[in-house]
């Protein structure tokens, strides 16, 4: 199974949304860093879903406390 989806508290470099995808899809975080970057050069929202995804994600810390 799986992680959930969750921004790290350790790992992160702005908002760990980054860190919480590549934790998820199984890569490295600066590989998901690096695809972000990319994605950035073309037309689209990805900067609003990033912001997005920062503000909707759990913290790490959060998440757990919340589980219980």
């Amino acid at each position: 199974m799986n992680a959930a989806l969750a921004r790290p508290t350790n790992g992160r470099m702005i908002g760990g949304v980054c860190a919480a995808l590549a934790r998820r899809f199984g890569t490295s975080a600066t590989t998901m860093r690096v695809i972000f970057l990319l994605s950035c050069l073309l037309p689209g929202p990805q900067f609003l879903v990033y912001l997005a995804l920062w503000i909707l994600l759990p913290s790490e810390d959060k998440a757990a406390r919340t589980a219980w």
